[in-house]
């Protein structure tokens, strides 16, 4: 199983609650990718989503919570 460290993924402000939402999201993403294309593979989206998280190819924006 594949382990990343969580604080390596966050920028110091996303929460850890955002993260797994962000990461199921684009699991979700790159599940419905490979079925639009036909494409069979043993990656799991999940892992692929992380790693993708983990490489900072992906953000999460969270909205100011500053009135």
């Amino acid at each position: 199983m594949a382990r990343a460290s969580i604080e390596k993924m966050l920028s110091g402000k996303e929460s850890r609650y955002a993260l797994v939402i962000g990461v199921a999201k684009r699991a979700r993403q790159i599940a419905q990718n490979f079925e639009d294309e036909g494409i069979i593979t043993d990656d799991k989206p999940v892992l692929l989503a992380v790693e993708e998280f983990k490489n900072h190819k992906f953000n999460i924006i969270e909205p100011d919570t500053d009135e």
